[in-house]
């Protein structure tokens, strides 16, 4: 093996499109239903890439047959994943308290 060859990269190509299928529903209201749906489609896509990185850990640990390189892009995807979806958290809680301040 050759110090500059990528390892596993293949995988990571369905990453984006993960993020903006748990990204895209927040900007258009009209196809994808209410903002509340959308939000609960998304927490419920984090918590299945998650689920699936600790069965393929689980079954690493357990010295199953699984592959090193897809157990740590199901890891880091399911990590991405979840950094994502604080970032939104914090954008909606911000948003909420910048409209409590509003006076009327």
């Amino acid at each position: 093996m050759s110090i500059g060859m990528p390892i596993g990269l293949g995988p990571l190509t369905s990453l984006p499109s993960s993020l903006s299928s748990l990204a895209g529903g927040l900007g258009s209201s009209s196809d994808s239903g209410s903002f509340g749906d959308v939000l609960k489609g998304a927490i419920n896509q984090v918590s299945n890439l998650q689920g699936s990185a600790e069965a393929q850990v689980g079954t690493l640990l357990q010295g199953g047959n699984a592959d090193m390189s897809k157990v740590m892009v199901s890891v880091e995807k399911a990590d991405v994943a979840f950094q994502l979806m604080m970032q939104v958290r914090n954008k909606i809680v911000t948003a909420y308290q910048d409209i409590e301040k509003m006076q009327f």
